[in-house]
């Protein structure tokens, strides 16, 4: 059971009985595969938290999500706020990858944003749990993500999800 299921007040995963299979909905928001008009909105909290406006990357990356479909209802998920049903407030895109290195497939989260406004309500909890959901859906046991080890709120907010270091060690090089 994820913490934000543990916490009063804070968004849960739960099917809706009057969605179809690809929405969830809890009292504050609804979890839904990512629309191509949803993307601005995807773009610009990526911007407010990395400073980095990039639209293209995030239509480019939406466009490939929707073309490989590998997952029923997608790995590019939004959510929307239940009270105002275009205003996106929190995304996550994730991939299924295989034979990395010898690894076995496995479900990775490539990103996960939550607007400042909507921070500390249950919103990544239940974007993470939706993403979980798709992957074990597809027959994916493992979830895995990279975070830089100074940046302690993507850190702590993981961990606090039950993810841990896992098996493998990230190695780099300048390439000057």
């Amino acid at each position: 059971m994820s913490n934000a299921a543990k916490r009063p007040g804070r968004a849960t995963f739960r099917p809706s009985a009057d969605a179809d299979s690809s929405e969830r909905h809890d009292a504050a928001i609804v979890v839904r595969p990512a629309r191509r008009a949803d993307v601005a909105a995807v773009s610009a909290i990526d911007a407010e938290i990395t400073g980095l406006p990039k639209l293209e990357h995030w239509l480019e990356l939406h466009s490939r999500q929707r073309r490989s479909a590998a997952v029923a209802g997608g790995l590019f998920l939004v959510a929307v706020a239940a009270e105002e049903p275009g205003r996106v407030v929190g995304f996550i895109v994730g991939e299924i990858r295989a034979w990395e290195f010898g690894s076995a497939p496995c479900g990775w989260v490539y990103a996960l944003s939550v607007a400042s406004g909507w921070r500390l309500r249950g919103v990544g909890e239940t974007l993470l749990a939706a993403i979980g959901a798709q992957f074990r859906a597809a027959g994916i046991r493992k979830m895995r993500t990279m975070v830089a080890r100074d940046n302690l709120l993507p850190m702590r907010f993981f961990r606090g999800e039950g993810m841990m270091a896992g098996p493998y060690i990230q190695l780099e090089k300048d390439l000057e």
